[in-house]
């Protein structure tokens, strides 16, 4: 079965090209993408889909996110706004409700927040573990977050629960734990922050992982100037998210780690890709990420939600991405690009086609998997235009449109 969606004002592909196409057209066949082109040069299909004259971009693909959680943070919030500081210590009380909760309401409250996402124009997106912190809960929560999202993080070495040793802690983390969810799981990461894991700590905690087959991610430079930018990129971490601190050193060893990559062609040796969450930072009142500056020196760099309970809570891309425009300094097409292709390349899964049956996603190019939305609008450019305007008018996942 294909799908013809012509008359499409702007379709923003994302791709190697960076290409931009007016009065376009697109064909879907099954859930890859089989043609797209100038809309008077559109092969038959099938069946056929106007665009109106509205604009076509690649579905979000979130990186991160924290969506295996119950219970409520708004006190914390409420303190924060009238002045508190954020300390990693909030995460505790997540834990507590979320190991109260049954698996079914448990899996009920990640699916509502999933099609959250999804009706805004996620097509793809990685969730954590994190808020279970001993080993029949976080494997719980790694078996959950798999019927749910597309990849799954461990991150049991999230914060040291209470009257626990650090120590002690972090050799179950890299230990039991790493064993219990291991079937469930694809990615590891690590909070390496003053209150959280220690660099040493931290270490550890990925060293394990890498060895256990998992690819490796941080938590890092949120709070104050640290080691989670090099510790990073010294162990070829596929990220560092957060990134709000960061001295002249970390961004260069950022910009160094892509090195010995082609942008232009999408080869050669990737680097640590920096991960912008916006939508924290002003929640928790803390610096903007750098990412003009980032992308200036050559960081490969996404932008994410960071959806979770405590410090981001919203699943809103377009939110992300209009602050991006609006405050970090970055074009719509860049930041558009850092929530789509950029998140994409955070999850190593930029490159597929048909000749490896693991299609991209993150760009509109033949061969990738046909994840994208529609804007009630005619351009990209009324996603920072227009801000905070539900602009997203139809979604597809996998060649399928979403009802």
């Amino acid at each position: 079965m294909s799908t013809l969606i012509t008359n499409i004002a702007e379709l923003m592909t994302q791709d190697l090209e960076h290409r931009v196409l007016k009065n376009a057209a697109m064909v879907i066949e099954g859930e890859r993408i089989a043609w797209l082109g100038a809309a008077s040069a559109a092969p038959p299909a099938d069946d056929a889909v106007d665009a109106g004259g509205r604009a076509v971009l690649p579905g979000w693909v979130d990186s991160h996110t924290h969506l295996v959680f119950a219970g409520d943070r708004t006190a914390e919030f409420e303190a924060r706004m009238a002045g508190e500081s954020y300390s990693a210590g909030g995460i505790a009380v997540t834990v507590d409700a979320t190991r109260r909760t049954s698996d079914y309401d448990l899996t009920k409250l990640a699916l509502a927040r999933v099609a959250e996402a999804v009706s805004q124009g996620t097509t793809y997106l990685e969730t954590k573990t994190g808020y279970g912190l001993d080993v029949e809960h976080e494997a719980r929560s790694a078996r959950i977050a798999s019927t749910v999202a597309d990849e799954v993080t461990y991150l049991g070495a999230h914060l040291v629960p209470a009257g626990s040793d650090a120590d002690a802690y972090t050799d179950l983390a890299c230990g039991p734990m790493l064993d219990a969810v291991r079937p469930y799981v694809r990615w590891a990461d690590v909070f390496c922050e003053e209150g959280a894991f220690t660099p040493e700590q931290s270490r550890r905690v990925l060293e394990a992982c890498r060895a256990a087959g998992l690819g490796i991610r941080v938590h890092g430079n949120q709070l104050g100037v640290g080691a989670g930018v090099r510790l990073a990129v010294e162990l070829a971490a596929a990220s560092v998210d957060h990134v709000n601190f960061l001295a002249p050193g970390d961004i260069a060893a950022l910009a160094d780690s892509w090195s010995g990559w082609d942008p232009a062609s999408g080869t050669g040796t990737r680097g640590t890709v920096a991960t912008c969450l916006p939508a924290c930072d002003l929640s928790t009142r803390q610096p903007l990420a750098p990412g003009r500056g980032l992308l200036d020196a050559g960081v490969q760099i996404a932008l994410a939600s960071n959806a979770n309970p405590g410090t981001s809570y919203t699943s809103s891309m377009a939110f992300c991405v209009t602050t991006a425009v609006l405050q970090m300094r970055l074009s719509v097409h860049e930041a558009v690009r850092a929530a789509t292709y950029g998140g994409a390349l955070a999850l190593h899964r930029e490159t597929g086609n048909d000749a490896d049956g693991e299609r991209a996603v993150g760009s509109l190019a033949v061969g990738h998997r046909a994840d994208m939305q529609m804007l009630n609008a005619p351009s990209a450019t009324h996603l920072a235009y227009r801000p905070g305007m539900p602009l997203t008018y139809a979604v597809w996942r996998a060649g399928v449109r979403v009802r």
